[in-house]
């Protein structure tokens, strides 16, 4: 069974964003276990870490950001998905990557 290209790029950019969200909590828990919960620029977040602890807030962040992406996906919105996963490897992966590594 061969895929329509629509369906075949929806099926990448839904993979890449949720491979997207698994290596941020891997960079996000590293990078707070490493400088503290204060270097988590994100404010909600922070508040969530000092409130529930570290581990908990980012299984429960990226657990809901992977069901919103889903469900966009069965939406056919790909489009959307594609150029949250641009956003979120240039605003949330590359930053940690820096801080941590170079």
């Amino acid at each position: 069974m061969e895929f329509q290209p629509r369906v075949r790029f929806g099926n990448v950019v839904i993979v890449a964003l949720l491979c997207a969200q698994v290596v941020d909590g891997a960079l996000t828990y590293l990078g707070v276990s490493t400088f503290g919960v204060g270097i988590e620029a994100n404010p909600l977040m922070l508040w969530l870490m000092f409130a529930v602890g570290e581990g908990p807030t980012l299984a429960s962040a990226k657990l809901l950001a992977g069901f919103c992406a889903v469900v966009l996906h069965l939406q056919a919105v790909h489009g959307i998905v594609a150029a949250l996963t641009l956003i979120y490897v240039g605003a949330a992966i590359v930053p940690w990557m820096q801080l941590l590594f170079f």
